[in-house]
């Protein structure tokens, strides 16, 4: 067995055993699970491919091989070319989702766009939740604060993320170099397709998602009165999976 490294919630406890990735389930489970298995049905193969659920409780999916970045990120996973992938694949997953009736799936709320939506939205679409190859990517993981919701709102939060919308010292914290960051938010919106009216949009989902993303880091960082953060100074290595 294998620990995959990375991310907030499920840090240390998501692990590959062979072609497949065991990771901690929640009360949502079944029906994320059901959405990944719909998902390929739409035609959209760059997510996990859910193989069912453990006796004791933990998601089993197919494990997607390529490289995932994590903390601090390097350089390759900052280009234009890797950030315009990512819309480019968060706009086939958006369409995708429209085909699917998500009438009987149940959805968290932690991070979800309050004013719902037509879309399935990720809403975690960090860089350690993507699968690259060669530099461009060509997967998306752990879809565990998926719900409906806006297109916008989903891009908004990719944008706070990976742009990224943040202080320069949070920023470089991270590993993140300087950069032009509205030249970069012009690049995400012209990758995705938005056109004016929707890119208006995306600045003001910017607020709500920047006020979601800040209480539910609050909330984690004192579960069980212990700070419990990003794992700071792993490396960056293949096949590395996380939350």
């Amino acid at each position: 067995m294998e620990e995959l490294h990375g991310g907030v919630a499920n840090a240390g406890a998501v692990i590959r055993e062979g072609a497949f990735v065991l990771r901690p389930g929640n009360e949502h489970s079944t029906s994320i699970l059901q959405f990944l298995f719909e998902l390929e049905v739409a035609g959209f193969a760059a997510a996990p491919i859910p193989v069912g659920l453990e006796p004791d409780g933990r998601e089993r999916l197919r494990f997607i091989p390529g490289d995932v970045a994590i903390p601090p990120y390097p350089d390759w996973v900052q280009a234009d070319d890797a950030l315009t992938s990512v819309a480019v694949l968060l706009r086939s997953m958006h369409d995708a989702s429209e085909r699917i009736d998500t009438k009987a799936m149940t959805w968290g709320s932690d991070m979800a766009d309050s004013a719902g939506g037509a879309v399935v939205c990720h809403n975690d679409v960090c860089l350690e939740n993507v699968v690259f190859r060669d530099g461009r990517a060509v997967a998306l993981l752990d879809f565990d604060f998926a719900a409906p919701g806006r297109r916008t709102f989903d891009l908004a939060a990719f944008a706070r993320m990976c742009v990224p919308v943040d202080d320069d010292v949070s920023s470089a914290n991270l590993g993140w170099l300087p950069s032009d960051r509205p030249r970069r938010l012009r690049l995400l919106c012209d990758a995705y397709g938005l056109v004016p009216e929707e890119r208006a949009e995306v600045l003001r989902c910017l607020d709500e998602s920047i006020e979601r993303g800040g209480e539910f880091v609050r909330r984690r960082a004192m579960v069980g009165g212990q700070p419990n953060v990003i794992r700071r100074g792993a490396p960056v290595g293949r096949s590395c999976q996380c939350r």
